[in-house]
């Protein structure tokens, strides 16, 4: 629709109209870089419409959600929707249903949302990995103010939802920011929308190798390898975005939409070099720009060499500004882009290796189907072996890797698709500037723009916010028995801490937590755990993290990755990691602990530098278990609790002279089933008689069962005995209210509400018998009619996933081991609610809030001391 204007000028009615844009992004740190640049915008040129986000890539989604939250609010733009996840899946005969998460890569997505990891296992799971990503580097909770919104479960828009209202109201343009996962089950599902889609921009891909040059003009050029995955033994070509997913990359780049591609070429023109990074840190104006800085000084001060400068580049950040900059000048078509040099080239993203037609059992778009998924062409591009992960037989060479899974090829032919690409970063048009890229300017210029700035961070939105570790009054005493407690952060266990923190203290002294990431929380959830301490007051319990990996799970020559050959039985959407770690939509609801996650780390640990600020390094679970062996006195011993997988207890078992110093072992886990009563593994059918906690380590669960310590064992039968959510809840119902008991009540009714009225949640009373083995330990189990069996037991750890984790009575090699056999019920559930509703020890915060008003509402044995950090 065309208006003549009052100069006599035509004027468009849609040009006048801001650039409509939806963000898919996985939230990595350059991610969030560009978010902020784009929110910074004029609103009346560019409109960010909405946020979907990718949780196929660096970032795990119940913590990107709440931390894009965050951010948001702070920028003050909570109409902005956001979208994550989503329970549908894809059917073998390849029919997409509704609202599929976008958890796996389409290749390897089924009809729920638990599944492997070919790709991702390209990420790592800790340091510099997902467990930095989810918590800023631990910056996050210290900085971002809290609001109103939050993660709940099935309240929670899903990624396609948001993504299909966004685009059906169009045109919009989408900015593509992590694997495209998301994007191309949209398009393969609403293909009467493309029209909508006006443009695409992508940060990803690699397609040309960067070559230096050598002073002797006779050897050839040192070219580094095209893409960035690390190692790069199996996969030199690709990019970790088009890596995670090449199927979806290649819909994507097939679509017919219009592309403009920013790839590794181009970024690693424009590395955060000495210059930006010292004028970053002079420019922090806004909130914004002092949290972008933050992030980006945490990364440079944990990098593993001393090459930050050279290799960390401005990604997503630098493919905003080239969208933006082209955006800018659509109607000028002879107008440069003024931040990247262009160029048009004929690309296509690899997505199988040659040759193709082969069935080696590695590609299931067509293995054994009579049809493949998708009537893909048999031996067409997609037909050949997918990568089956970083140490695939198939990819590795002895000099060099030879799997292209995702590489972004110049080619020629009907697989040719014309991409303008960005080749590299411009220089600074003022030559004085100590600024060399033109981008560099533009960012800070933004970034620092106190135009649509942030609000407040979370000190200033509460000018009385003050960070106050709580403890026990030292000169109180403890003659409970020393334990330890090793939780996988599952909704039974963080049950079973409210428990043992409740026992009176001459019965058991909780000394220390191990939060293990094996089973089913990821790391980052051990946020969680310190803020139901600081809500008991006890923020003297040291936390240290476990594991990230199941025994024999870790790369050999690179241990920051991993295989996920067990975890991946745990569901990624509702029911498994999603609502573990939002502990199901009510962590945003407690008390925020002065102790968080944080990077910070020193060269006494092992780190290349020491950080800032050392003293505040997370421990680990070895040094959480040798700081409480050297506080027991000489006759002590420690008995442990151990609720999830196996992993950290078979290390600490390990440990030279541990064992002298375990008193008890409980293990809640293990199926040693009657006749033909089931396990729990309900993502793996074909193991009829296995149980979680085993199956996730078999290898820890066999070493610990064989170690001959003093083990008792609470097994699945008798967990099922005293899972029910009426019986639990009608005690808890009557019993006094303190803080921790409606908390427990809150969750439990959550728990139970879900496993009523969807069937993703149908597994939900599986954690309710977890609080059991905490009972076991801390009271004369007599007393509530508890009897035990001996039995030789032994774990099966090797060979088919049908056997995987099932435990059998060996008369002749098993190791005996106490197994509870019975329990009165009703008693059990009595004495729990008793427990959680009395006074003594109870909670000395509430609610999120209170610790502004701590100093008056301190229960009498606690005293306090003010940090900044912890």
């Amino acid at each position: 629709m065309v208006l003549i204007g009052c100069g006599g000028f035509m004027m468009n009615i849609l040009d006048a109209r801001p650039r409509q844009i939806l963000v898919d992004t996985d939230l990595d740190i350059d991610d969030i870089f560009a978010l902020f640049y784009l929110l910074k915008q004029n609103r009346s040129e560019f409109d960010l419409q909405a946020i979907t986000i990718n949780a196929n890539g660096w970032s795990d989604a119940g913590h990107a959600v709440n931390h894009l939250y965050d951010i948001l609010f702070m920028m003050n733009r909570d109409d902005i929707p956001v979208g994550v996840g989503g329970e549908g899946g894809i059917s073998p005969d390849g029919v997409i249903m509704p609202e599929v998460g976008g958890y796996l890569p389409i290749i390897d997505q089924g009809m729920s949302t638990e599944g492997g990891c070919r790709y991702r296992q390209a990420i790592p799971l800790g340091l510099r990995g997902r467990l930095d990503i989810n918590t800023n580097y631990g910056l996050r909770k210290g900085f971002l103010p809290k609001g109103h919104r939050k993660y709940i479960p099935l309240k929670q828009a899903s990624a396609q939802q948001v993504m299909k209202d966004a685009i059906a109201s169009g045109p919009i343009t989408v900015f593509l920011m992590g694997t495209h996962t998301n994007f191309a089950l949209f398009l393969m599902t609403n293909p009467h929308l493309k029209r909508n889609v006006e443009h695409i921009y992508a940060m990803g891909g690699a397609i040309r190798s960067t070559c230096s040059k050598v002073s002797d003009s006779s050897q050839p050029a040192v070219c580094a390898n095209i893409g960035n995955l690390f190692p790069q033994d199996s996969n030199p070509y690709a990019e970790f975005n088009f890596f995670g997913d090449p199927f979806a990359a290649y819909e994507v780049l097939h679509s017919g939409i219009p592309v403009t591609l920013v790839p590794l070429d181009a970024t690693r023109t424009i590395p955060v070099d000495k210059n930006f990074f010292q004028a970053f840190e002079r420019r922090q104006d806004t909130y914004e720009a002092q949290y972008c800085f933050q992030s980006l000084k945490m990364v440079h001060d944990t990098w593993f060499n001393d090459g930050f400068h050279e290799n960390y580049c401005m990604w997503d950040s630098f493919m905003a500004g080239v969208a933006i900059s082209k955006m800018r000048n659509q109607q000028n078509l002879e107008e440069e882009n003024a931040f990247a040099e262009m160029e048009y080239m004929n690309i296509t993203v690899v997505t199988s290796n040659k040759p193709y037609g082969v069935s080696d059992g590695s590609n299931p778009f067509f293995n054994g189907l009579p049809v493949p998924k998708f009537r893909l062409r048999n031996n067409g591009v997609h037909s050949g072996h997918i990568q089956m992960g970083m140490r695939d037989p198939f990819c590795e060479a002895e000099d060099k890797g030879t799997c292209q899974d995702g590489y972004t090829e110049e080619v020629t032919g009907p697989e040719a698709v014309r991409v303008l690409v960005a080749t590299k970063a411009k220089p600074s048009q003022d030559f004085k500037s100590s600024l060399t890229k033109e981008f560099y300017e533009s960012f800070l210029n933004v970034l620092n723009n106190p135009e649509q700035s942030g609000r407040f961070n979370i000190t200033t939105q509460c000018p009385q916010y003050k960070e106050i570790v709580l403890m026990p009054d030292g000169d109180i005493k403890s003659t409970g028995k020393p334990v330890v407690f090793d939780m996988d952060m599952s909704a039974g266990d963080f049950l079973s801490l409210l428990y043992l923190l409740k026992v009176p203290r001459e019965i058991i002294e909780l000394k220390g937590i191990i939060a293990g990431s094996t089973g089913w929380a990821t790391a980052a959830t051990v946020d969680i755990v310190y803020d139901v301490l600081h809500m008991m007051g006890r923020d003297d319990i040291p936390v240290g993290l476990g594991d990230a990996f199941a025994h024999e799970q870790t790369d050999p020559t690179f241990p920051a990755i991993g295989d996920c050959k067990y975890r991946k039985a745990i569901p990624h959407g509702g029911g498994g990691f999603l609502d573990s770690d939002t502990l199901y939509g009510l962590s945003r609801d407690l008390p925020s602990s002065p102790r968080r996650y944080t990077a910070e780390n020193s060269m006494r640990y092992g780190a290349p530098r020491n950080t800032d600020h050392p003293e505040f390094r997370q421990p680990l679970a070895v040094d959480v278990w040798k700081s409480v062996t050297k506080s027991l006195d000489p006759a002590d011993k420690i008995t442990i609790l151990s609720n999830g997988p196996l992993t950290n207890l078979a290390s600490i078992i390990h440990l030279t002279n541990s064992s002298s110093m375990i008193q008890d072992i409980y293990v809640v886990g293990g199926h040693v089933g009657d006749g033909n009563e089931r396990g729990n593994l309900f993502t793996v059918p074909c193991n009829k008689f296995a149980e979680f906690n085993m199956f996730l380590d078999p290898l820890a669960a066999k070493a610990v069962l064989a170690s001959g310590l003093n083990i008792t064992l609470i097994p699945l039968g008798m967990q099922r005995r005293v899972s029910s959510f009426p019986r639990i809840l009608n005690k808890l119902q009557i019993a006094n209210r303190t803080p921790e008991a409606s908390l427990a009540h809150h969750l439990l009714t959550t728990l139970w509400n879900l496993q009523r009225k969807h069937n993703r949640y149908r597994h939900m009373d599986l954690f309710l018998g977890e609080i059991l083995g905490a009972v076991t330990l801390a009271r004369n189990i007599s007393h509530l009619n508890g009897t035990f069996q001996l039995k030789p037991l032994k774990v099966l750890a090797d060979g088919d996933e049908s056997k995987i984790g099932q435990i059998i009575i060996d008369e002749k090699r098993g190791k005996p081991v106490k197994i509870l056999r019975s329990i009165n019920e009703e008693a059990y559930y009595e004495h729990f609610a008793e427990v959680l509703g009395n006074e003594r020890q109870s909670a000395v915060l509430g609610t999120y809030g209170e610790p502004q008003r701590v100093n008056t509402e301190l229960h009498a044995g606690f005293r306090t001391s003010k940090t900044t950090s912890f």
